[in-house]
């Protein structure tokens, strides 16, 4: 019987995870990984403590090549151009052809350049690939004055990243919030304030139109709305990323904004899975195909698509997003259903985004008119719980974090959180201390079969 032939495009969260997987369920199958960038895995939100010197360069690598050979997986350098669905074939730029019998896209998603002229100029980076990530460094210190554009957590990354390195940085915003789509006013408050701390620049109600530059090809300024020109010599770009899905054009695959899977990860061709960024997946929390552009979630979907594709037939359920970042050393865990409010300007709820930042997900920005939010403040540390009737469904952490893995259970497994309800609107100290008997009543009734109750500290 000859080895079941499996092909991996991407060699990011997923891919590995998913080759990792299939050489558990499946020792003597043939793995191919196929990786457009000339590195093994690297994480993605490691860039971003490389940028501002936290981390050596060498740490940022989640795989080391002797790796690959342990696992006796191969690991191809060369870019996937085509795909050949009735061979079941994948075509490299180079001419090489690799066949399949079972096919996963991981791909993942690449930054947006920005809408307007000047995205091809000298000193227009992104914070996206290692590559890029490098070269962000190397201008930073040979440049002045830069301005980042975007309002995601990746522009704030960049924007400390700079600032960092010794570059005098303007942080433009077309709102009058940071991270308009996650944060309410006091969470934005506490961030701006350590951004300030930093130096940063923070231009609210602020619009590029367009990237200006020299003779010799590099910025020089960017024009505004109103027409002025601010002048700097490097643009940091985070307006979001799109799926990478080009591999499929002109093939029978089904597609929305990314590829189409069912609950087993699987396209509509019966040998083509995909996961990870350029996956739509169906969610339970909205009931719609959606897109999640996290770390954690393109884990889970590699491992779901994997064990699939080795013939076990396991529906992957979609777990609430989860993200953890560090911001200006301030700490910040955003899970579930949080988005606080509608869009400034409307009544209609916010905007529908047509890309989505690295580390978020559709999910958080559903605005459920229904829900309702209990909010504690102390100091810089603040947790904002989102209900949906007797559940918990959202939750957004700045700060202190102890709270954080009881939250995520109770949300991922719909726990009643009526008890906990008369504290709710008192907040500050006395929900904190109803959450805490709360696990720990839930730990006693399971047995200890989740972290100890003593997690939740009360300060």
């Amino acid at each position: 019987m000859q080895p079941i032939r499996y092909v991996i495009v991407g060699n990011g969260a997923a891919g590995v995870t998913a080759a990792e997987t299939i050489r558990h369920q499946d020792p003597m199958g043939e793995i191919t990984i196929v990786s457009a960038e000339p590195y093994p895995m690297y994480s993605r939100p490691g860039l971003a403590y490389l940028l501002i010197n936290e981390i050596p360069r060498q740490q940022v690598f989640a795989r080391q090549p002797e790796w690959y050979q342990q696992m006796c997986i191969n690991l191809l350098f060369g870019l996937a151009e085509r795909l050949d669905v009735d061979q079941q074939q994948v075509i490299l730029g180079d001419g090489r052809i690799l066949p399949y019998d079972r096919l996963l896209i991981a791909t993942g998603a690449r930054a947006v350049p920005p809408p307007y002229p000047g995205a091809e100029l000298k000193g227009v980076v992104y914070l996206d690939t290692l590559d890029g990530t490098l070269a962000l460094v190397k201008q930073a210190k040979r440049r002045r004055r830069a301005v980042v554009i975007g309002g995601g957590i990746t522009a704030l990354e960049m924007t400390e990243g700079l600032a960092h390195n010794g570059v005098d940085t303007h942080y433009f915003l077309r709102r009058n919030r940071l991270w308009s789509k996650v944060f309410n006013d006091t969470e934005a408050s506490l961030l701006e304030k350590r951004m300030r701390d930093h130096h940063i620049n923070i231009h609210y109600n602020t619009e590029a139109t367009e990237i200006l530059g020299d003779r010799k090809g590099r910025v020089r300024a960017v024009r505004l709305e109103d027409g002025r020109e601010f002048k700097c010599d490097i643009v940091g770009v985070a307006i979001g990323v799109k799926p990478q899905i080009d591999l499929i054009q002109n093939s029978p695959i089904k597609t929305d904004r990314a590829i189409l899977v069912n609950e087993f990860m699987q396209s509509s061709q019966r040998n083509v899975f995909a996961a990870g960024d350029c996956a739509q997946v169906y969610d339970r929390w909205t009931n719609k195909h959606t897109l999640d552009i996290l770390w954690p979630s393109a884990v889970a979907e590699g491992h779901a698509a994997a064990l699939n594709m080795c013939g076990q037939q396991i529906p992957y359920e979609k777990g609430s997003p989860f993200n953890a970042c560090l911001l200006y050393g301030l700490h910040i865990t955003t899970m579930g259903q949080i988005n606080p409010h509608q869009d400034d300007d409307s009544d209609e709820g916010p905007e529908v985004m047509q890309y989505l930042s690295r580390g978020s997900s559709e999910v958080w920005y559903t605005y459920p008119r229904h829900y309702a939010s209990a909010w504690s403040n102390d100091g810089e540390n603040t947790l904002r719980l989102v209900l949906d009737g007797d559940y918990l469904v959202g939750a957004l952490i700045v700060g202190e974090q102890s709270t954080a893995d009881p939250l995520r259970y109770i949300i991922e497994n719909r726990i009643n959180f009526r008890e906990v309800h008369p504290d709710l609107s008192i907040g500050g100290l006395a929900l904190k201390r109803s959450l805490q008997q709360f696990w720990s009543n839930l730990n006693r009734n399971q047995a200890g079969s989740y972290p100890n109750p003593q997690n939740i500290i009360i300060e």
